[in-house]
Parts: C-alpha cells; structure tokens; sequence
C-alpha cells in the first residue's frame, strides 16, 4: 500500500503514520526527517539543501524530490510507504505524480485527516506544552493554518479527482482515528 496522509498541522499525520508503519509494515516517509538525515549524512543533496538553509530560505522542490527519489529505492520502501505531510502544493502533487509513476510507485490512497481549527489549537497548545516545538504556539498555528488553506487545499482536490482520495475525521481518541483509517483503506 502506498499512502499520502494529508490535513493541516496538528491533525495528527505524524502519530497515525507511525501508527499504521508498526501495523501494514509500511516505510514512514517525512520530507522533514529526510532533509536533516541528508545534511547529517553530508550527501551531495544533503550539502544543497544545508546551504539553502543556512541561507534562511525554502529547500526547493527539486531538491525535496531527489531525496525522495533516493529514499524510495531503499529497501524498506518494497512493502509501500506513508508520505507524511507531502505533497503540500499544487506544483509538488504533480511532479510527485511524475516521479513516483516513473518509479512505478504510484500512490493508492491520499488519506485527508479532517479536524476543526477550534480541535487544531487545542492539540498545538498541547503539542508545544509537552514537546517544546518552537512553531506550536497560537500566532504560528493561525499562520500555518492560513498557508494550508491558500496552498495545501488544492492538493485535496487533485486527489479526490483522481478518486484515491478518503476523508476521515479526526476526532477522537488516537485508536478510533486509527480505525477509521484502517477502514477507509479497505
């Protein structure tokens, strides 16, 4: 199974991605974790996107794609993966599509996490209170959730006309989301 989790920040993405990773054996795949593993590395892509950085600026699209490119030949990726919060535009659900058709790895299901903006702030506050996260706080959260909206929305449309698109709710306790996530994927 080949899965892109979808929903806006602090939807729960990265605890059910882990989540489904133990249960269908599936490589858990987030563009955050590859870009630090790669500068930590000091691979060629991983240098590209340090300088980038160190210059306060965005990781290009090309650069996010190679590392994905190169993650997906590893060889836990056989049994499928979970994108973890990417594709985030329009533009990056494309060339996705591209590579991954090329890489004859299409994704199967595009699962969007649902969860009311009120839900969304309570769980950041939550968030930022146990972990410390420099971007879990109020002002940040109303920032990302309006850049979601502008940018990431449309990424829900180009699934769900692709017909791979499953919607759950996500409210309630971790395992009852887990399970509608089990059952949409059946």
């Amino acid at each position: 199974m080949r899965i892109v989790f979808l929903g806006a920040p602090g939807s729960g993405k990265g605890t059910q991605a882990s989540l489904l990773k133990e249960r269908l054996g599936l490589a858990h795949i987030s563009t955050g974790d590859l870009l630090r593993a790669q500068v930590a590395a000091g691979t060629e892509l991983g240098r590209a996107a340090k300088e980038v950085m160190a210059r306060g600026e965005l990781v290009s699209d090309a650069i996010v794609l190679g590392m994905l490119e190169a993650r997906m030949a590893e060889p836990d990726v056989a049994n499928g993966y979970i994108l973890d919060g990417y594709p985030r535009n329009s533009a990056q659900a494309v060339a996705l599509d591209a590579l991954l058709d090329r890489l004859g790895m299409p994704v199967d299901r595009a699962v969007l996490l649902e969860v009311a903006d009120e839900v969304l702030l309570v769980r950041i506050a939550e968030r930022s209170r146990k972990e410390g996260r420099a971007d879990d706080n109020p002002e940040s959260l109303r920032t990302r959730l309006t850049v979601y909206q502008d940018q990431t929305a449309p990424v829900i449309e180009h699934y769900a006309v692709k017909g791979n698109l499953r919607r759950v709710a996500g409210l309630g306790s971790v395992e009852e989301i887990h399970a509608r996530i089990r059952d949409a994927l059946a």
